[in-house]
């Protein structure tokens, strides 16, 4: 019997655990009816659009690419919507002029894009409901060539497209349309009042890793493979619970927070891969992973205690096992990439109880990238030279974990 087989018994068996209703209640339980969109909002950059869907509910999307004139419209699976202002200009320079939101069916809902040049959509995907904030369609749209842009058009017109009408949701489902990529979420440590580590000349942890964060995710979708998410997209404060649950509320394949931290010693230097573990590898590491755990404490936050059935218990240590294997799978293909071009600690794959590595169901890993108690690492940390060569090095060693799991399919 293989672990991968226990896993998906265990989710079975929980699945089957949460339902309580009769089998006659089942049957007669009506179809949720259609979600309402809340809001549409579009943020334009020099060579990059975003356009954010709040929902009431996960949902279907799909998209098309229209001419005469040049327009991108992002259908999702709705029956109402009620956003605040359904119309209007976005900026004056970008890719996208203006967006108008329409009821353009019974059970679609179209925000179109009114673009100022050729343009496609980079990557598309939903994130469930967190934290009081509602389910959120995020679609990243970047520059084509105009014979990229009239193929896509004539494509869509032909009905080999992802339309809504083409490609419709099963009854109740929640299916997506479009091929499913694996879903990576980059974690940048700390933001708002958590600083994180400081340089003597005062450049903050939690900036650095923000910055090398959203290289890393442009990386990563640039290469076609992987949807990538970010717990944080600015200077905001997130309790590591949150940071945790938004990665296992969304079915994340892999979770990797960025770091960059100091120690008292300022001749320790380097980068390095942790994957949790209640025993640390050394004492540097449990320094590192007690301080960065205590930040929650520090905010007022306790972690809730909560108690499972044996039963349970049982499957999701079945689960962890497998996550604990899958995380080291992946923190091993990342420092074989780093290798050749970075400096590592000794032994750069390393353990930690670091709360953010705590998921049961999501493969783990945590980046130090260096630290800023060092000045060698600090010089590398500034240079954009050293960054872009780090961040394309995890980004390589991120695809090659993903060969080696179909590899073993």
């Amino acid at each position: 019997m293989t672990t991968q087989f226990l896993i998906r018994f265990a989710c079975a068996v929980m699945a089957i655990v949460g339902l309580h209703l009769p089998a006659q209640a089942q049957d007669a339980a009506p179809l949720p009816p259609l979600p309402n969109v809340i809001d549409a909002r579009v943020t334009v950059g020099a060579d990059r659009a975003r356009l954010v869907v709040d929902l009431a509910e996960r949902t279907a999307f799909s998209f098309v690419s229209l001419d005469d004139p040049q327009r991108l419209a992002i259908d999702v699976r709705a029956g109402t919507f009620s956003v605040p202002e359904p119309q209007g200009e976005v900026a004056e320079e970008g890719l996208v002029s203006a967006y108008a939101v329409e009821q353009a069916s019974a059970d679609r809902v179209r925000t179109t894009l009114t673009l100022t040049a050729p343009a496609q959509v980079q990557q598309a995907y939903v994130l469930d409901a967190f934290e009081g904030q509602p389910a959120r369609l995020v679609v990243d749209i970047i520059p084509a060539t105009a014979e990229e842009f009239t193929a896509n058009v004539e494509k869509d017109r032909l009905g080999s497209g992802t339309s809504v009408a083409a490609v419709s949701t099963p009854a109740g489902g929640s299916e997506l349309p479009i091929d499913s990529k694996p879903l990576v979420v980059i974690d940048p440590g700390h933001g708002g009042i958590d600083s994180g580590a400081e340089t003597p000349e005062g450049i903050k942890e939690k900036d650095i890793v923000l910055a090398f964060s959203l290289r890393l995710q442009e990386l990563l979708v640039e290469s076609g493979r992987f949807d990538v998410a970010l717990t944080r997209q600015d200077d905001t404060y997130l309790r590591l619970e949150e940071r945790v649950e938004l990665a296992r509320v969304n079915k994340a394949n892999l979770f990797i927070s960025i770091h960059a931290d100091s120690f008292q010693q300022p001749e320790i230097r380097g980068a390095s891969i942790y994957t949790r573990d209640e025993n640390a590898t050394d004492v540097l590491d449990k320094v590192l992973a007690d301080n960065e755990n205590a930040t929650d404490v520090i905010a007022g936050f306790a972690m809730p205690q909560t108690m499972a059935p044996e039963v349970v218990d049982i499957l999701l240590d079945l689960m962890r096992r497998e996550m604990r294997v899958q995380s080291f799978m992946a923190a091993q293909s990342i420092v074989h990439q780093l290798e050749p071009s970075v400096a590592l600690r000794r032994f750069p794959v390393r353990q930690a109880d670091f709360f953010v590595l705590q998921a049961p169901d999501v493969p783990s890993v945590l980046v130090e990238l260096g630290f800023l108690s060092n000045a060698s690492d600090i010089a590398n940390l500034m240079q954009s030279d050293w960054r872009d060569r780090t961040a394309e090095a995890i980004a390589r060693g991120i695809s090659t974990y993903f060969d080696s799991l179909e590899d073993e399919l």
